[in-house]
């Protein structure tokens, strides 16, 4: 197998791989608001997400294989739940996601060229939002009809996922070491950067690691590029938050919508993960030949955005986030529409996928020769976000949810801009463009 082809396979085992362990994660996430709310329990509120974030840097030095087990065991918590085992399950998933998602940027990185950067960031992202149709799909089916979710439901609902989940985390081990020429950030060793699952497990490994997200992630937190794109990181926590949990219950909390409005999550969940194929899928295929740089594609991505909140703001009722589990009948400025909710989920699908592919791509190029605290500070950005997202909306209406991701939605669209300005102005003056 040639190099530029073994490169293409790692590209895509590593988006198959994701793509069986977030068929279990985000069908897990989607539905666990409303689950939650099924259970004849006072202890469970909010969502794991607050856990998730706040041990997404701390820890990292302990973790080997059992990091990849822990997406499993989360989800295997929703066959039995108990209080202590659910937040328990989530302090470690937030763990294990600061190694998966650091890994998984170095692995785009040191398997792509400034020339293959986007069409690999493509790839991988429409592989890995694949994700939310087929679990969903299940999801919209088993659960057509229903009102309340029994235990029998769940039971078999999550034992699936977690069976699915597994068997993500053996494809891992089917990604190969990349041959060292050609690789982005080629003058210097790929030794470091190598995403062979088998380097997690040396013992040599483990304080590059830890060195790679402690003192230099911390560097790299005040550098004026990374501190503007962390402004569009966060808008992408802030909703991602919003269209992986928040929007499905509450389309599951608006009587309004009749007897569907449970498998109505899942129909919602696979209008999603179309909108976020279509965009990673399209966006790989035109980066060859995209002239006019990313701000195009995120310029796409906020209109879109802002599309959806707004016929989101019409369509659902500002109680919806925060209805109790009898749900709510009270009514937006328009009926609720069950085609109306279900066009916005296919947005903010499309919409999501612009920004990260946008952001993969330019963080792999950026900091191509040290990407590892690169994609540490993005994850650890974003799950901050996400967390904060998760935590106000038990609280906040709808409304207001809503005008929060304007605010930050609009900021970071403009900060990104800032930063591929400057990335092409080097660009034009012949210097190389990692030296900003």
């Amino acid at each position: 197998m040639s190099p530029e082809s073994k490169k293409l396979f790692n590209i895509i085992i590593l988006g198959i791989a994701f793509m069986f362990m977030f068929t279990a994660f985000q069908t897990c996430g989607n539905v666990a608001q409303t689950v939650i709310r099924s259970l004849n329990s006072t202890d469970f509120h909010g969502s794991g997400y607050t856990r998730y974030c706040t041990v997404c840097l701390v820890l990292l030095y302990i973790l080997k294989y059992v990091d990849l087990l822990y997406f499993s065991m989360y989800i295997a918590v929703f066959i039995q739940p108990f209080p202590w085992s659910f937040y328990t399950a989530s302090v470690f998933i937030g763990i294990a996601a600061a190694v998966l998602w650091t890994a998984q940027g170095n692995c785009l990185t040191v398997n792509s060229d400034e020339h293959t950067i986007g069409r690999n960031s493509g790839i991988f992202w429409a592989l890995l939002q694949s994700s939310l149709f087929f679990g969903n799909l299940y999801i919209y089916f088993a659960w057509q009809g229903k009102t309340q979710i029994s235990e029998s439901d769940r039971r078999t609902v999550f034992i699936a996922l977690t069976v699915i989940s597994l068997v993500g985390t053996v494809l891992f081990f089917l990604i190969r070491k990349p041959d060292p020429e050609n690789v982005l950030g080629e003058d210097e060793s790929s030794d470091d950067q190598d995403l062979d699952v088998s380097e997690l497990k040396s013992s040599k490994a483990l304080p590059i690691f830890f060195f790679l997200f402690t003192e230099k992630s911390l560097k790299l937190c005040v550098t004026k590029e990374m501190l503007l794109l962390s402004i569009t990181t966060a808008y992408t926590g802030l909703e991602l938050t919003f269209f992986s949990g928040v929007y499905g219950t509450c389309i599951g909390a608006v009587n309004k919508f009749g007897t569907e409005e449970k498998s109505l999550i899942g129909l919602s969940g696979i209008f999603i993960g179309i909108g976020e194929i279509l965009g990673g899928s399209l966006f790989g295929l035109l980066s060859k030949n995209n002239r006019f740089g990313r701000n195009p594609v995120v310029l796409l991505g906020i209109l879109v955005h802002f599309i959806a909140f707004y016929l989101i703001f019409l369509n659902m009722p500002g109680d919806a986030p925060i209805a109790p589990i009898e749900g709510t009948d009270s009514r937006a400025y328009i009926k609720p529409s069950k085609e109306v909710a279900i066009f916005c989920s296919f947005l903010l699908g499309l919409g999501d996928s612009c920004f990260n592919t946008q952001l993969l791509s330019i963080l792999g190029l950026l900091y191509s020769e040290d990407s590892a605290p690169a994609f540490a500070v993005f994850k650890f950005v974003q799950s901050i976000c996400a967390a904060v997202a998760f935590f106000y909306s038990n609280y906040l209406l709808l409304h207001w949810q809503l005008l929060v991701m304007v605010i930050f939605g609009f900021f970071g669209t403009v900060s990104f801009f800032a930063v591929e300005w400057e990335a092409a102005a080097i660009v034009a003056r012949g210097s190389d463009y990692r030296s900003i």
